[in-house]
């Protein structure tokens, strides 16, 4: 069985009281939170590889409950998100392992998040960035929530490591006004609307 090698941790905070509109008496925060671990498929094709996302689990939670904590706290979370970046050696498939083990560490520590994760993946070189997209925590309609946070390391990941992300904010856009669901209007039985 293949275990979790953590290289290190980063987190960063966003606090945004503006975007050239009026300053916001509160701001809206969103963060991340990467976790740089070697990636025990790299250099090789191995068929099976899903037992990983079990290991990967505990690694999951550990960082929903940093990167809340980092937020406020997890009653304050409406927004989230997930991605991996493999590094050259691996293949995308190995940052799909990231699929069930980030999205559902959000979702548990969250209680009741309805909406599916919203995820991104690619294979990428030691700095390399990547955009993860944000919805709503309860439903995926909400267009207010519709965001985005780029994450990335500056040493990482190596080719033979995967940088692993989540992403959460406290609410809507800043100045969203572009309409549709409104987060107040959630009925919440589908993850939807």
């Amino acid at each position: 069985m293949h275990k979790v090698i953590l290289r290190k941790t980063v987190i960063s905070v966003e606090e945004v009281f503006h975007e050239g509109g009026p300053v916001a008496d509160k701001p809206l925060l969103r963060g991340s939170v990467l976790a740089i671990i070697e990636n025990p498929f790299s250099g090789k094709y191995v068929e099976e590889i899903q037992s990983f996302m079990e290991v990967l689990k505990p690694l999951g939670l550990e960082m929903a409950t940093k990167l809340a904590a980092a937020l406020g706290g997890a009653d304050k979370i409406e927004g989230y998100g997930k991605g991996a970046i493999v590094g050259a050696a691996g293949e995308v498939e190995h940052g799909a392992l990231w699929h069930a083990p980030g999205g559902y560490a959000m979702r548990e520590l969250l209680g009741d998040a309805k909406a599916i994760v919203p995820s991104t993946k690619k294979v990428g070189g030691v700095g390399a960035r990547l955009d993860i997209p944000i919805t709503h925590t309860n439903a995926s309609y909400v267009r207010g929530h519709f965001d985005a946070m780029e994450v990335g390391c500056n040493d990482a990941p190596k080719a033979g490591e995967m940088a692993l992300a989540l992403v959460m904010s406290t609410g809507a856009r800043i100045h969203n006004r572009a309409g549709g669901l409104d987060a107040a209007d959630i009925k919440g039985e589908d993850g939807l609307r």
